[in-house]
């Protein structure tokens, strides 16, 4: 992998390490371990990860490929909602993760998926995302596309650039919403200070739309259907949290007193819509609401607060 070389153009100091993860899209530990290994200069020499930076200071980063790993097919069971030779819909449960990560090599839907399909899936996403076209985080349930070739591939990853592809969630979220519909359009990029997190800030961001209509309101909660634009990393989760209605059991960016029985956000993607890659054909499909999405709405209409 080739060095990138970045010019540090802020007027107030900032710590190497925090420059180099944010510069890089790399964590902050990891940030720490490429410049204790020499991988990082400023202006040609190599320094501590405490040093502070002025302004035109000349950062190098060499950040080594990653090793390849041969994700292994598990035989898990799928919730398969549509498949041909193109492409998969899967219902992803809640609790699963989409594609292994560091530290996380099982148990994952890629593992699965590849069991089930064996060679048969596009290799555009890499030997850790074999096609895989977008995800959804681990707590939220719900439909994802999955492309069996190439071809198919790049005719998915188109719609979803041209936010032509529908994709419709349904969630529940603190509060009562007062306006009966209403679109959020505001820029997403990481939290500039957690940098696992998301924020809607205007600095090294991309815009963000949501759309939300609200199906039912319970007091303290409103049960709201939201319709994508884009599809930025925890986009209805920053989005709602943002106008002050955070999903509930959301732990990141709710209340720190989280609804534990949710195990997670309440957020269900329950409809997705695309122009098939082969045949032309506009198919779209809908998935059940999950028991325990189902079970608490049942509270709320019972009790209206939890």
């Amino acid at each position: 992998m080739s060095t990138v070389t970045y010019i540090f153009s802020e007027t107030g100091n900032i710590r190497l390490d925090v420059f180099v993860a944010f510069s890089s899209k790399i964590s902050r530990s990891r940030a720490a371990a490429l410049i204790k290994n020499g991988d990082v200069s400023v202006n040609g020499n190599k320094v501590a990860k405490s040093v502070k930076l002025s302004k035109g200071d000349v950062v190098s980063v060499y950040i080594p490929a990653a090793e390849p790993y041969r994700v292994k097919p598990q035989n898990i069971p799928l919730d398969i909602i549509y498949e041909d030779e193109d492409l998969l819909v899967v219902n992803k449960p809640k609790g699963m993760v989409v594609h292994p990560a560091a530290g996380n090599y099982e148990n994952t839907l890629v593992n699965a998926v590849l069991y089930h399909c064996g060679d048969s899936l596009s290799g555009i996403g890499g030997v850790l995302r074999p096609g895989i076209l977008h995800r959804i985080d681990k707590d939220t349930s719900g439909l994802l596309l999955v492309a069996k070739n190439d071809d198919a591939h790049n005719s998915l990853a188109s719609q979803i650039k041209k936010h032509s592809l529908t994709r419709e969630y349904e969630a529940v979220v603190y509060g009562n919403i007062k306006s009966d519909s209403g679109k959020i359009d505001a820029p997403i990029g990481r939290h500039p200070i957690k940098r696992k997190q998301m924020a809607v800030t205007n600095k090294n961001s991309k815009n963000a739309v949501t759309y939300y209509t609200v199906l039912e309101r319970f007091g303290d909660f409103t049960h709201i259907r939201c319709r994508l634009e884009t599809g930025r990393t925890h986009q209805i989760r920053v989005h709602m949290s943002y106008i002050g209605h955070p999903l509930a059991g959301d732990g990141v960016y709710g209340p720190k007193k989280v609804i534990k029985s949710l195990s997670g956000q309440c957020l269900h993607a329950k409809r997705i819509g695309f122009i098939h890659p082969n045949t032309g054909e506009y198919l779209e499909f809908d998935s059940e609401l999950p028991d325990y999405f189902v079970n608490f709405l049942e509270v709320c209409r019972r009790n209206g607060n939890i």
